[in-house]
């Protein structure tokens, strides 16, 4: 998913500019028994020590009933995308113990003496549904056959007893993948906005530490920071140590889940996404999406003149061609109508809290990617499929009758079985995939890099050594562009191409590459192939991957992949001492 939340937005938002405003600046304490503001200097409660058992992982088809949560009313009210502890890395270690029983990792909600119960503001699916005239509905249908939808794609939804498994397929073919875990799980939560606690400032790493509510301390970097630039002397940029304070309290956001043993990633500068726009509250920011054409985005300028807030940035995303003035208005109010409750909430709220939930994956997917290409939305779960289908009547009415239902006690398989979901997962998670030709790709990931091997294997070719080689790689070079999707592969990439000799050809397989990345919306760079056969590249890391999302660390190689041969070790040792 384009994460996939802000899929387009991470297009568009290089057409705004930030703004320098400052929040959560210092204040003055008050009172013991007075909730703490934002800028509170009072000093943290003391830790204790508390336990915490981490769920297991979903396996691939499993029905099983979700792990019951022991903590009662204050966690489960504390539920939702990316609130607490479950199966984040550091789950089954001890963890610290706030005053009041809350503990850390349980929701970000609470915080402080006896837990705040307040539940954050959740994003407005729909406000009622939007009545169109008939010449406009017809344009947005989309194509169909016989009376059926046609389309490119085809999104089946899966609920199982708290998570959630989202397939898109082209054609037959898996695509894309996305896991959603139980509400309490602390490893979701891109996109939320909290009310934080600063732990400690770094000025030599120009960073701070502070405190969400999740097992480990976000990070924030200086240039994510939000300011006023009268309060710096000479207009220069402040250093971080200028702008924030242990124990400072500020409003931030996620832009990066927390991954391994390391702990999201927050911003100042929020922004909540809609369907047809994005709101940047308490900023200038204005701008609208560069993949419109220039006569639609002059009709879309004069529309935002009219209904962009004063105090708020707004981008326009691409999903709002040919989109009318009414409906871009309902989205910008909606949006500022929750950013009102956040506002109101944080000054109410103990920190660390949640202020703000990012809506379900399968809203957020349907919010960022869903239009006329896809034959239809399926959905095995009765109370997500009307919430979901009350949503698209009221952003795209157009397309809600491609919303449908699958009815498990109805139909003689289950829906990811129907449509070879599960067999396809499978396949996706072995280290080894065959080309058409009869070569093959070895994936390895480690927590550095990922390293991609191109072998020829069984393609032995017709003609000479460098033509077999070359077409090899082009075969590998899509195929690799496809589980790079497939497996939500991030960060840095290395991939071993077999050697060729014609420089020519080692630009059409990076080119190659490069243009089968460009249907996939995560953002990625590629540079060009070294002498070696190598290619080095970057892909912007959201979740956590589809190999960690269906495994967990072996209990008997600790992750290395080999067992040692003990014996042979300490007959060693014997002969050593000797």
């Amino acid at each position: 998913m384009s994460e996939n939340t802000g899929g387009e937005g991470r297009a568009e938002t290089a057409a705004a500019s930030p703004a320098n405003t400052q929040q959560g600046q210092p204040a003055s304490a008050g009172k013991a028994d007075q909730k703490p503001q934002i800028g509170d200097s009072r000093p943290a409660p003391k830790p204790q020590i508390g336990d915490s058992r981490p769920a297991p992982k979903p396996q691939i088809g499993d029905s099983r009933p979700a792990p019951q949560v022991p903590g009662g009313e204050n966690r489960t009210s504390q539920s939702g995308s990316g609130g607490g502890g479950g199966d984040g890395e550091g789950g089954g270690r001890k963890r610290r113990r706030r005053r009041g029983g809350r503990r850390r990792g349980r929701g970000g909600q609470g915080g402080g003496k006896g837990g705040d119960k307040a539940r954050p503001v959740r994003a407005v699916h729909d406000d009622g549904p939007i009545e169109l005239d008939e010449a406009t509905l017809r344009s947005r249908r989309g194509r169909e056959r016989r009376g059926r939808p046609i389309g490119r794609y085809l999104m089946c939804v899966s609920v199982s007893d708290g998570s959630t498994q989202l397939a898109i397929l082209e054609g037959r073919a898996l695509i894309e993948h996305y896991l959603s875990r139980p509400a309490d799980d602390s490893g979701e939560i891109h996109g939320n906005v909290y009310l934080a606690k600063v732990q400690n400032v770094l000025p030599g790493m120009e960073a701070a530490f502070v405190d969400i509510g999740t097992p480990k301390n976000a990070v924030l970097y200086r240039g994510d920071l939000q300011f006023d630039a009268d309060d710096m002397e000479g207009g220069q940029q402040p250093r971080i140590e200028q702008v924030l304070r242990a124990r400072q309290t500020i409003i931030a956001q996620v832009t990066k889940n927390p991954i391994a043993h390391k702990g999201a990633r927050l911003t100042q500068e929020i922004s909540l996404a809609g369907r047809f726009v994005v709101l940047v509250p308490n900023s200038t920011t204005y701008g609208i999406s560069k993949r419109l054409p220039d006569s639609e985005r002059k009709r879309l300028r004069s529309i935002l003149d009219k209904v962009k807030p004063k105090q708020h940035g707004i981008i326009v995303r691409t999903a709002a061609e040919n989109i009318t003035e009414e409906e871009i208005a309902r989205d910008v109010r909606r949006l500022a109508s929750q950013w009102d409750e956040i506002e109101a909430m944080s000054k109410n709220a103990k920190a660390p809290s949640l202020l703000y939930r990012e809506p379900e994956m399968a809203f957020r997917f349907i919010r960022e990617e869903f239009n006329k290409d896809f034959r239809g939305v399926v959905i095995d779960d009765r109370e997500m499929y009307e919430q979901v289908r009350s949503y698209v009547e009221s952003i795209n009415p157009a397309l809600a009758d491609r919303i449908t239902y699958h009815d498990p006690e109805v139909e003689t398989l289950p829906l990811f079985e129907l449509h070879h979901v599960h067999e396809q997962l499978r396949k996706a998670l072995d280290r080894k995939v065959w080309l058409p030709s009869g070569g093959s790709l070895i994936i390895e990931t480690t927590e550095a890099l990922t390293v991609v091997d191109v072998n020829t294997g069984k393609n032995v070719g017709k003609s000479s050594l460098e033509e077999t080689v070359y077409r090899n790689n082009l075969e590998a070079a899509e195929e690799i562009a496809r589980q790079l999707r497939l497996r939500d592969i991030g960060g840095i990439i290395v991939i071993d191409f077999v050697d060729m000799e014609v420089k020519s050809n080692r630009e059409n397989v990076a080119r190659t590459l490069r243009d089968s990345l460009g249907r996939d919306k995560t953002r990625t760079q590629v540079f060009d192939i070294s002498d070696l056969g190598l290619v080095e590249m970057t892909r912007k890391r959201i979740g956590e991957g589809l190999l960690q999302s269906f495994s967990s660390i072996c209990d008997d190689c600790g992750g290395h992949g080999v067992e040692l041969d003990d014996k042979l070790l300490a007959g060693s040792g014997r002969a050593g001492r000797r």
